[in-house]
């Protein structure tokens, strides 16, 4: 494989995942909000709430800080290296995805909007809170 394709397929498998943890924080949210009152079990798995809380609040902090997504500054050097950045043909996964991720608006709009959202996950948790994490059961000897 031509390097440069390399660091091309790269890049995109890194918008791919930017776009599988945007999916997460949503969705996440969506089925708590589902599946809190409709009794689903799973939805207050500790593991799942524990992950999603600690997304949300990562994007959150990371934008209050006024710091990059580290996704978009790996995808962003990983384009580079492939010699594509600026204006550039995109691929078919970059086209897609980069326009379902990426709006134009000020930063000050971003930073409301997912803290306004963090919070609505905080409600979540302690509307449906998640289960206590289970002990392995100790052996008798």
């Amino acid at each position: 494989m031509d390097t440069l394709l390399l660091w091309q397929v790269l890049a995109d498998a890194v918008l791919t995942l930017h776009a599988a943890v945007v999916a997460f924080v949503l969705g996440g949210a969506l089925v708590v909000l589902l599946g809190g009152p409709a009794g689903w079990a799973w939805v207050r798995a500790p593991l799942l709430r524990w992950a999603h809380l600690g997304a949300i609040s990562f994007v959150v902090l990371q934008t209050w800080l006024g710091a990059a997504c580290p996704l978009t500054v790996l995808e962003i050097w990983l384009r580079r290296q492939a010699r594509i950045a600026g204006d550039y043909e995109r691929s078919f996964i970059e086209h897609w995805v980069q326009r379902l991720l990426y709006y134009d608006a000020p930063p000050w709009v971003f930073g409301l909007a997912y803290t306004l959202f963090g919070l609505g996950v905080l409600w979540l948790w302690r509307r449906w809170p998640p289960r206590p994490w289970r002990r392995p059961a100790r052996r008798k000897p």
